[in-house]
Order: C-alpha cells, then structure tokens, then sequence
C-alpha cells in the first residue's frame, strides 16, 4: 500500500526545493536572453561571425550534463592552472553548485534562444530593413526598434517552450548536490525509505509549474498580440 501520510512532514522541504528550482530556471531564462539579443545584435553588426558560430555550435551540440560537469569539476581548476602558471598565483577557484548552474543554463539557453529570436527576425520583410537603411537609421535603432521587438513577439511561444524546457532540465543539477526539487526528493527518499511516494509528488509539483507557465505564456501572448493588432 502507499504510504503518502509518511511524506506530508516533508512537503514544506520539497517546496524549498521548488523555490530552488523556479530560481535556477529564470535567472538562467533571463540571462540567456540578455546573451541571445547581444549574439544577435553582433550578429547584425557582422562582427565576431566565427566565435558566436562556434559558442552556439558548441552548445547545441553538446549534453547539458556535459557543460554543467565540465563548469563545476574542470573549468575551475583549468583557471586555476593557468593562472599559477603564467602569473605565479597559487590559488584554487571553485564554483559553487548554484553559480556553475546558473552560468552553465544560462549559455546554453542562450545558445538555444538565440537562434530562437534569429528565426523570429527572419520573418519580417526585407523591404521593411532596407527602408529604414534608405533614411539613414543606425544598425542599433533598426535592431532595437524593428528587428528585436518583432523577434521577440514572433518567437514568444518557443521563448516560453525554452523557459518549461529549463524547469524540467533543471533537475540534473542534483548530480553537483545543488538542492533542487530533484536532490531533495532523493534525500526524502533516503529518510523514509519510500521512492514511489516522494517521486509521485515530485512528478506533480514539475507538472503543475509547467501548466502554470505554460497557461501564463498563452495569456500573456493574446495580450500582446492583441495590443500590437490595434
């Protein structure tokens, strides 16, 4: 028989872990977006082709569980070795758990959103872009004011499909022990000696922020589709 009385005094600690993971996500989702529209603005200008190409194609390309290893266990101590070796300092950088999730989600999100919003560019007329050239507006204003907002409003249900993706991406952080909702299942597991219980409420609690989101991004978008059709 279950035995989900057994995980009601654990609830509140889950909803810690809840909180974790909600942070994780949209500080990740926030500057992954800053990195997106600076990728594509370069972008824009021509300038740096080769090593955004290759930030995004490396990225992509790559396991998310790879990135967040190699940000936690190797980078630090690759930096670490650098500088004891070129500049003489003896000393050991290390990342926590919340920092190398943060850094590492957010490049990968921005990888991601960045082609994201270049897709949603894509859609507006050229005509519109050799327009605003024609009258001598600047790179930055035609990007700023044309390309960006539009972008953004034509990509907002992958931007919202990218910030679920997060949440639920999110749960590998608990192979650095960052205590996440994910970590924290397990340690409720390892207390009571229950794994269906702890997982199935877990399971829920994913499920729910997702529908929220998911609901808010669609209200949201009617909002703003409706406010830019009149």
């Amino acid at each position: 028989m279950f035995q989900f009385d057994a995980i009601i005094p654990w609830l509140s600690y889950l909803s810690q872990g809840t909180l974790m993971t909600l942070a994780l996500a949209f500080f990740s989702a926030s500057f992954g977006l800053l990195i997106a529209v600076m990728v594509n603005y370069l972008r824009q200008t021509g300038k740096l082709a080769n090593v955004l190409a290759f930030y995004i194609d490396l990225f992509r390309g790559t396991p998310l569980l790879l990135q967040l290893s190699m940000m936690y266990y190797a980078i630090p101590r690759l930096i670490s070795g650098v500088l004891n070796s070129v500049f003489g300092l003896e000393m050991m950088l290390q990342l926590s758990p919340f920092q190398a999730a943060i850094i590492t989600f957010s490049l990968n999100s921005g990888a991601y959103v960045s082609e994201i919003i270049r897709a949603g560019m894509a859609a507006i007329p050229k005509g519109e872009i050799d327009a605003a050239k024609s009258l001598g507006v600047s790179k930055w204003h035609i990007f700023k004011d044309i390309l960006l907002p539009v972008g953004l409003r034509n990509s907002f249900p992958s931007l919202i499909n990218e910030l679920i993706t997060l949440i639920k991406e999110s749960s590998i952080v608990s192979l650095i022990g960052l205590l996440d909702l994910m970590r924290r299942q397990q340690i409720v597991t390892a207390q009571t000696f229950l794994y269906f219980e702890p997982l199935l409420v877990v399971g829920i609690i994913y499920y729910t922020l997702v529908k929220l989101i998911s609901f808010t991004g669609r209200l949201v978008e009617r909002k703003w589709l409706y406010a830019y059709r009149t």
